[in-house]
């Protein structure tokens, strides 16, 4: 669609004004001219979520022009699946990878669940299978199965109970079985150990032996080289690091309490050990704050794009509808139920 010289120039202003201050992406500058060259995807985009009442959903490690130049609603993807939930759109196009589309899925069976590419999976999610679960649930039939959110649908579906980065440690308390089986994250079961010790709580966490291709590069020589160079840099990392790192690091949290902390912390530097999408948002949100390198690129993540965006919104091929069986989908509901039960107010 042709749009006029004058709508083109207002949403290329719209697009410079969200995007100026991004300063951890080398591949291209953000100026009036680049912005122009987005300026017609966007409007396309925007015309065609009025005409099939759709919504976008854009993880925090996607690009910054989708963030902030199409989605609806923007965070991790325990967050966006419940603005999904509530906001009952017929459609919805989720800009991330695929786990996080089908957790949308389980959730509102009803709507149209697209994701702009089919090959962007997750080292995580994929590390284990739903038939792996059952062999490992079959050697430890007194544990507890619990999957952090970044697992398929599958998984999800032989679980008892879900958890995020932000609640994995309270509901983890307050399951009654002793032994609990985590899956995927190696390296997260290992800081859930770390933190039950801290509180006094006697559980033995198994695991799978899946990490994240991004959070498991951080290295502890890494924090110790920036703190020599930026005095005064507050480290803030995932618990999808090493617990090497988790030990170095001053602040370790999910991704929404990774940037309220950054919020309300004052530090003359940050050093964030996550994937750079996240970097980019707080630059755009907290342009006081001072931001040193460090972040890793998820080449899932950034297999979004504005164009592959508005193809799916304009006419979805069959491979990029999400699509469950539905017992499948039922069970992995209640693992999801459940955490909304042990984690109320997550």
């Amino acid at each position: 669609m042709n749009f006029t010289d004058h709508e083109i120039e207002a949403e290329a202003d719209r697009l410079l004004r969200a995007l100026m201050n991004v300063e951890c992406d080398d591949r291209r500058t953000w100026n009036l001219e680049t912005c122009r060259e987005l300026a017609p995807l966007t409007l396309d985009i925007q015309r065609l979520k009025r005409e099939k009442g759709a919504i976008i959903l854009a993880h925090s490690y996607v690009e910054p022009e989708i963030i902030y130049g199409v989605a609806d609603f923007k965070g991790d993807s325990y967050f966006l699946s419940l603005q999904a939930k509530k906001a009952k759109a017929p459609m919805i196009v989720f800009a991330g990878v695929v786990f996080m589309a089908e957790t949308a899925k389980i959730l509102c069976p009803e709507a149209t669940v697209v994701v702009p590419d089919h090959g962007s999976g997750c080292s995580l999610a994929d590390s284990i299978t739903a038939e792996h679960l059952r062999g490992l649930k079959a050697l430890y039939p007194d544990a507890a199965v619990v999957c952090y959110i970044n697992s398929t649908a599958a998984v999800k579906a032989e679980c008892d109970v879900c958890v995020t980065s932000g609640n994995v440690y309270d509901i983890i308390c307050r399951l009654p079985q002793r032994r609990v089986l985590f899956v995927p994250d190696r390296l997260m079961a290992e800081n859930i150990r770390t933190e039950l010790k801290r509180r006094g709580v006697d559980k033995e966490i198994l695991s799978s032996d899946g990490t994240c291709m991004v959070h498991e590069e951080f290295t502890p020589a890494q924090i110790a080289e920036a703190r020599t160079r930026f005095p005064g840099l507050k480290v803030v990392s995932h618990p999808e690091c090493t617990a090497d790192v988790a030990a170095a690091s001053d602040f370790v949290g999910s991704t929404g309490a990774m940037m309220k902390y950054v919020r309300s912390t004052q530090a003359p530097y940050f050093l964030m050990l996550t994937e750079c999408g996240l970097v980019g948002r707080l630059e755009v949100e907290n342009p006081e704050k001072s931001f040193v390198g460090g972040c890793r690129l998820c080449p899932y993540m950034k297999l979004n794009s504005l164009e592959k965006i508005r193809d799916v919104l304009a006419a979805p091929r069959a491979h990029q509808i999400v699509t469950l069986d539905e017992e499948l989908r039922r069970r992995a509901a209640r693992c999801l139920e459940r955490m909304f039960e042990l984690a109320p107010s997550d």
